[in-house]
């Protein structure tokens, strides 16, 4: 089975390509816009959807204005066309959805907007322009020479690169280096043996099983503090540039938030290829990850607890664990964890809200059984969400269940 990946370059405003990138994604907002135009024109005035072939062909034909022929190669103009069409279609399925059920919206969905006059946008080049020769990407001849070497092509599992795409941002730009890769074309067979993962801030990830092994918590103190220096930083810069220059953001800035995103980055990498590693360690074939939609708006955390949870990017960890995990034929089930926090595994309590009391967690992150046992509380919301999919997991009985772990660094 083929799978896709991603690989990132970074090019710097110090970079002698730098200026050539600004061009071409300025030119590419220009063709998105002069796109745009048209779409919204024949829907304002005919009621009608202009669709990709359409756009094609009057963008080709215009002679006044070359917004077309001005990108590097035809198949990039193409690309934002595409874009485009899939904006307008995600308006319109946000319309229907919106005249039946208005009350998940603020207000009627608003057609797609225009990019700004001075701004830059996405461009995405094919490989039908880009071209892997050995271990060298080349880009097409309108880039003067820009080439890469990227890192996927000493992957025993490559099987092809598929397109570049040139994100601008900051004074940086980032190039998208998307490409496939051969994935066992089915899962492993469930073989009864279980990781369970509960997600949190302070204990990244705390991971317990149904095979008896003490259970492990990857240390995410290192990430909040990370999270939270950065935060600190970015209210003073902007304090300072306000007044300064009435600025909202300054090149000091920029490259804070870039090293901070480097940082987490590479943290979240290297946690879940921990988890995956510890899984096959393990002999399971099974990960069970709990996960809660409502985690950046709960709104009745501390200001301080607030910053590093928002901050904290949960949701890609689970997409590495996910991605790690198809790589070599693992399953991954995400299991909504309501009610997991405040039930008692050692009672065998079902985590439902008629057992729900957190009242029973106590401080020093314990929990307290209705027998006074007391077990790590994320070690006994990790239990609970096993449970919710697997609620035979402990079929055998659950004495000799470590109920404390072991911590664990990553970086």
């Amino acid at each position: 089975m083929i799978a896709q990946r991603v690989e990132k370059h970074l090019i710097k405003h110090n970079s002698p390509f730098y200026s050539m990138f600004c061009d071409f994604t300025h030119k590419s907002k220009n063709l998105y816009n002069h796109a745009n135009y048209l779409v919204r024109s024949e829907f304002v005035k005919n009621d009608k959807w202009l669709r990709y072939g359409d756009m094609d062909k009057l963008l080709k034909a215009d002679l006044e204005f070359d917004d077309y022929k001005q990108m590097p190669t035809a198949q990039s103009a193409q690309q934002i066309l595409r874009l485009l069409e899939k904006d307008w279609k995600s308006f319109f399925t946000a319309i229907k959805d919106w005249s039946k059920h208005k009350d998940k919206y603020l207000g009627r969905p608003k057609l797609p907007s225009y990019k700004p006059k001075d701004g830059r946008h996405l461009l995405i080049l094919t490989n039908q322009n880009v071209k892997l020769k050995g271990n060298v990407l080349c880009f097409p001849k309108a880039f003067n020479g820009f080439a890469l070497r990227p890192r996927f092509v000493v992957l025993e599992n490559f099987q092809s690169f598929q397109q570049a795409r040139i994100i601008p941002g900051y004074r940086h730009f980032v190039v998208e280096l998307v490409y496939n890769i051969n994935v066992p074309d089915t899962a492993m067979d469930d073989n009864g043996k279980y990781l369970s993962i509960d997600i949190g801030v302070d204990n990244l990830a705390t991971i317990t099983n149904n095979i008896g092994k003490t259970p492990v918590v990857i240390n995410g103190k290192g990430l909040k503090s990370m999270n939270q220096y950065y935060n600190k930083m970015i209210s003073h810069y902007r304090e300072v540039a306000k007044k300064m220059n009435d600025s909202d953001f300054t090149n000091k800035m920029a490259a804070l938030t870039r090293k901070r995103n480097h940082k987490i980055d590479d943290y979240m990498h290297k946690a879940s290829r921990y988890v995956i590693e510890y899984a096959v360690s393990m002999g399971t074939n099974t990960i069970v990850v709990g996960h809660n939609k409502e985690w950046k708006q709960d709104s009745k955390l501390s200001k301080a607890v607030n910053q590093s949870f928002v901050g904290i990017p949960q949701k890609r960890f689970i997409e590495m664990v996910q991605y790690k995990a198809q790589d070599i034929g693992l399953n991954v089930i995400l299991q909504e964890e309501s009610y997991t926090s405040g039930t008692s595994f050692l009672d065998k309590e079902e985590p439902v809200k008629a057992n729900y009391n957190k009242s029973r967690r106590v401080s020093r992150g314990l929990f307290v059984s209705n027998n006074g046992i007391k077990i790590n509380a994320d070690i006994n919301g990790s239990y609970q969400i096993l449970m919710k999919v697997f609620p035979n997991a402990f079929a055998e009985g659950i004495e000799g269940v470590a109920l404390h772990p072991v911590r664990v660094n990553v970086a």
